[in-house]
C-alpha cells in the first residue's frame, strides 16, 4: 500500500494559537486529523510526525527510506536555512512535496528562498490548512503518473 510522511518542523506545534492571523486557527492535531482522512480516501497510508529540532527532522527523513513512497514536508523556518534537510531529501531519493501554510513570497525576503525547493517535486504554499490534502493528492498523482 502506498504511504506518505507526513512531516512538520519547528513552532508548527504552536498552530492554531501561534500568529492565527498568518497561519489561521487550525491545529496541528487538526490537520494531521485532515491527512488521515484524506490518505483514507485514497486509499493510501500517511504517517505524521512534527520536531523542533532540525537532526530529529533529518532522522525522520532517513528513516522514511523503505518505509514510505513520498514525503509531504513544511520545514517551516528550516526550509530558508538547511542545508542538512536538502541533503537527507536528496540522500533519501524519495519524492517530497514542499508546503507552507502561509504565502511566502508574500512575507518577509528572507522567506522568499527555499533551501528544498530545488529538490522537491513542488511547492504548495498560502492555501492554510487546505494545502496538506493538496499536496497529498498532487505527491500522489506524481507517482501513479512515474508509474504509468
Amino acid at each position: 500500500m502506498t504511504s506518505f510522511l507526513i512531516l512538520n518542523g519547528p513552532n508548527l506545534n504552536l498552530l492554531g494559537t501561534r500568529q492565527p492571523e498568518v497561519y489561521g486557527r487550525t491545529t496541528l492535531d487538526d490537520i494531521e486529523r485532515m491527512c488521515h482522512d484524506k490518505a483514507g480516501s485514497l486509499g493510501i497510508e500517511v504517517e505524521t510526525a512534527q520536531s523542533n529540532h532540525e537532526g530529529t527532522l533529518v532522522e525522520h527523513i532517513h528513516a522514511a527510506r523503505g518505509v514510505h513512497d513520498g514525503i509531504v514536508l513544511n520545514a517551516g523556518a528550516y526550509t530558508h536555512t538547511s542545508v542538512a534537510l536538502r541533503d537527507a531529501i536528496t540522500g533519501v531519493a524519495l519524492p517530497t512535496v514542499e508546503l507552507h501554510l502561509s504565502n511566502i513570497h508574500a512575507r518577509e525576503a528572507f522567506r522568499h528562498h527555499s533551501m528544498i525547493a530545488g529538490v522537491a517535486l513542488g511547492v504548495i504554499c498560502g492555501f492554510g490548512a487546505a494545502g496538506y490534502p493538496l499536496a497529498i493528492e498532487a505527491l500522489l498523482g506524481a507517482l501513479e503518473d512515474r508509474a504509468g
